[in-house]
């Protein structure tokens, strides 16, 4: 993408969201995501890990109408089949998942790639092999994914966020209490799931959390 392109790509990931719907519950995942694009939202990632393909791919078809009228993007989990499938923006991927080489390898230019990692060479061996943002966390500790308690810090966060080229996104346990230190470690932005996600008011939690991180110009 040219500069124009990556600037916008990079503004759009200073909030992303991160789908669970669980913590939606009794709402539906789509409606929360509505209330968090009317309030500000730019970026979205899909993650399901206990629906079929099925169910995943008839969300991601939903997510991606209501992503595409707002101009947002939409990245999926795992997925790069179900990403391509819906148009979606990017796909999100772990050490667990396909190689960042084969998603590349599949996913050709019509994908951004993200990967999860709290090591700084890992993070630099991932930008090598197509990465165009990185995950890091859990910064503050998280119940979302099978972690335990670990958390890793600020510090951690800005060791990452130096080390490499691309947007770094700070996720795991953030909130508009702590978010701030998301800010001043020097990443891009920051993903959260449970700040919005089991929100009472998902559209005034995203216009705090953006608030606190700072909007851009380029901001929508």
């Amino acid at each position: 993408m040219d500069s124009g392109d990556r600037e916008r790509f990079v503004s759009r990931l200073r909030l992303l969201v991160v789908t669970d719907a669980e913590q939606a519950s009794p709402r539906s995942v789509l409606d929360v995501v509505r209330e968090a694009i009317v309030g500000g939202c730019r970026a979205v990632q899909l993650r399901d890990k206990r629906g079929s393909a099925r169910d995943i791919l008839t969300l991601a078809r939903k997510l991606r109408e209501v992503t595409r009228a707002s101009d947002a993007l939409l990245f999926i989990n795992d997925r790069v089949d179900i990403a391509l499938a819906v148009g979606a923006d990017g796909v999100h991927l772990g050490p667990s998942d396909l190689p960042l080489t084969c998603a590349r390898h599949w996913a050709g230019p019509f994908l951004a790639l993200g990967y999860s990692t709290d090591d700084p060479e890992e993070a630099k061996t991932a930008v090598a092999q197509g990465a165009d943002y990185i995950g890091c966390g859990a910064v503050y500790g998280t119940t979302t994914k099978d972690v335990g308690t670990e958390a890793i810090g600020v510090e951690r966060l800005r060791e990452v966020a130096m080390a490499v080229p691309v947007p770094v996104l700070g996720i795991g346990g953030i909130s508009e209490e702590n978010v701030d230190g998301v800010t001043r470690s020097g990443a891009a932005g920051a993903a959260v799931v449970g700040a919005v996600m089991a929100s009472a008011d998902p559209r005034a939690a995203v216009a705090r959390l953006l608030d606190r991180l700072g909007r851009t110009e380029t901001d929508a």
